[in-house]
């Protein structure tokens, strides 16, 4: 069962947990991923509530956001297996089916085609309404050496040379998963 929440009354919790890790889910075909991310933003942009998340370039991820417009974000909320934050922070999913292998219940989504996690109960649907490649030359060399270092693959899970996308997705629902 879901229970449907306003977004903005679990902001707190969300920008708190992004400290550990929250899960951003992707699906394009049939094919439903999910990684770990720890940058991301809620709030009101073009009069709409949206969640901005960063993408490196690299990730498999950011090819299924770009072709299907959709996410889900999947926050902890209660007890959860710290090993999922850490397992889907480290494999991609073009090697790896990580719900798969971790056993995640995925739940069907109200509004998007991107099923949340029971796991992370906390899940917000979000439709793409545009994406912005990072102004490199505007970024300070302090943030350039410490999170894109020149010459680290970018099939490396942390700080690599691919930079990041916002993808600004209004959220078109809110809900905690319930059993």
């Amino acid at each position: 069962m879901k229970k449907e929440v306003n977004a903005f009354d679990y902001a707190g919790l969300i920008c708190e947990s992004m400290k550990k890790g929250i899960l951003l889910t992707t699906k394009a075909g049939d094919k439903v991923n999910t990684m770990t991310i720890g940058w991301g933003t809620i709030g009101i942009e073009w009069g709409r509530p949206v969640f901005v998340a960063y993408v490196r370039e690299g990730r498999y991820t950011r090819r299924m956001i770009d072709e299907s417009g959709e996410f889900t974000v999947n926050i902890p909320y209660g007890d959860v297996d710290s090993r999922i934050l850490g397992f889907c922070g480290t494999k991609s999913g073009r090697d790896t089916d990580k719900i798969a292998q971790l056993g995640l219940d995925l739940v069907d989504s109200s509004v998007v085609n991107v099923p949340g996690i029971r796991q992370l109960p906390l899940t917000l649907e979000c439709k793409v309404l545009c994406r912005h490649v990072q102004n490199i030359p505007m970024l300070p060399d302090q943030i350039l050496n410490r999170y894109y270092p020149k010459g680290v693959d970018s099939s490396i899970s942390g700080a690599n040379a691919d930079f990041h996308i916002a993808y600004y997705g209004e959220i078109v629902n809110a809900y905690l998963i319930t059993d």
